[in-house]
């Protein structure tokens, strides 16, 4: 095997766990958004605050992979995972923001299994980032995302169904299939993020 030279240089690594820390607090606000009697217009408001703060914790790992010469890892395996992660936050903004504009008064209480799936991606995700810095124990992180995502399916189906069971009216049924695609595309983006941390640990294996 080759020897392969990487720096010692902690600031990707930190960079990466401050945007998925962003992700924890994004998957709260996002609990707290769909929770009865809650002030939803302030949680949009500190939910783009959220999204805005990882959008530069972004752009600052982007600045950084272009300013420097040998970075840790392949730069289009940092920029992949920089989006991916980006990508599941502006999700969930996606999400409080349609919940708010709709102006949707009753969410099938099924919603909530989708909202505990997306927190624990989130605290997964930030548990691992720092875990890049040696790439140790990072199997047992893709495969709990991939069972978490699998469950989101099958909350999604189930959720569908309730959707399409007569019981919502056929504008009501618009939005919140509107609200849940968001949510599944969430999961989904966590699941793409698990894939690119697992493609990068085989690189670097």
């Amino acid at each position: 095997m080759p020897f392969r030279f990487r720096p010692v240089d902690a600031t990707f690594y930190d960079l990466f766990t401050q945007l998925a820390n962003q992700l924890v607090q994004g998957a709260a606000l996002l609990a707290e958004m769909l929770g009865d009697g809650s002030d939803r217009k302030l949680i949009a408001e500190r939910m783009r605050e959220e999204e805005h703060r990882a959008d530069e914790a972004t752009h600052d790992i982007i600045r950084r992979v272009n300013q420097t010469f040998v970075t840790p890892f392949d730069r289009e395996d940092i920029y992949a995972l920089a989006s991916g992660l980006d990508d599941i936050m502006d999700f969930m903004e996606e999400t409080v923001d349609l919940v708010l504009l709709y102006e949707v008064e009753q969410l099938p209480s099924e919603l909530a299994e989708q909202v505990e799936v997306i927190q624990r991606c989130a605290e997964l995700t930030a548990e691992t980032m720092p875990r890049l810095q040696t790439m140790k124990n990072l199997e047992e992180f893709w495969i709990e995302l991939n069972r978490l995502e699998n469950a989101g399916d099958k909350s999604y189906r189930r959720i569908l169904v309730k959707l399409f069971s007569g019981e919502f009216e056929a504008l009501e049924v618009l939005k919140l299939k509107d609200i849940v695609d968001s949510l599944e595309h969430a999961v989904d983006a966590f699941e793409k993020v698990a894939n690119i941390i697992e493609q990068i640990a085989v690189k670097e294996s």
